[in-house]
């Protein structure tokens, strides 16, 4: 037969059904060593909540102390991590209000690494696995079309991170009747634009200064027209081998 062994919060809201009777924190006290013996709380502790009450404060959960570090669920994390893998350290700290060193401890946790400035899983879940083999799969098809690459239409291979799948930006893109191309999740080893483009970028904007937005705009249009057309056709080509040694490994 199992004994009941009430804890804190159980016993909190039994002071509190007292005091709604109109008792004493003493008759509290005693009808709950009468009843719970040992696992009581003390004389002490029965008259604090009974202060507490009078003051209007029925909050039976302990508060957090000042000072102490403010705790935070995995599924916070993995929230914003959906959102945007890019996050650092010191942002995801930010925003849960923790140190960055505690936000780091709860990643390798999880199981998640920095891969390409992206938080990834160290091991890619069987599903994940499928839908990336998959994805590669569909684009080595594509591949082999006649025209894939020899034509107007701007084709766009982007990560899946959650500003870029959000349904303002996808009702921008089939505005400018883009193509974009499936990417799987945790998989920026295999976009482009991370290898090649933002790194490259990344150096021209070292130490720059705009002060507006049209001034901005006109310095990326005239960093991407300057670039040779040539040397694209080769980072997609060997983004395509990527694909390939994926599914033969």
């Amino acid at each position: 037969m199992s004994i009941f062994v009430p804890n804190k919060v159980y016993l909190r809201g039994i002071l509190l059904h007292y005091f709604i009777q109109k008792k004493s924190a003493a008759e509290a006290y005693r009808i709950l060593v009468k009843t719970y013996g040992d696992n009581a709380l003390s004389d002490t502790t029965c008259r604090d909540w009974f202060r507490r009450f009078k003051n209007n404060d029925f909050e039976l959960e302990d508060k957090e102390r000042s000072g102490a570090p403010k705790k935070f669920q995995d599924k916070e994390l993995e929230q914003l991590l959906d959102e945007d893998p890019s996050q650092t350290l010191s942002e995801l700290g930010k925003i849960l209000q923790v140190d960055e060193s505690i936000v780091s401890k709860r990643l390798k946790g999880l199981g998640m690494i920095q891969k390409q400035r992206h938080w990834v899983p160290y091991e890619l879940k069987p599903r994940d696995v499928e839908r990336r083999f998959g994805t590669c799969e569909l684009l080595l098809q594509r591949q082999k079309r006649k025209g894939f690459l020899i034509h107007d239409k701007v084709i766009l291979l982007h990560d899946n991170a959650r500003p870029h799948v959000a349904k303002p930006v996808k009702t921008y893109l089939e505005t400018l009747k883009w193509e974009v191309l499936p990417h799987p999740p945790y998989s920026p080893d295999i976009a482009p634009s991370d290898f090649h483009l933002f790194r490259s970028m990344a150096h021209g904007l070292a130490d720059r200064r705009f002060h507006s937005y049209e001034e901005a705009q006109k310095w990326i249009d005239s960093w991407i027209a300057s670039k040779d057309m040539r040397k694209w056709s080769l980072v997609m080509g060997n983004t395509l081998n990527k694909m390939f040694v994926f599914l033969i490994f």
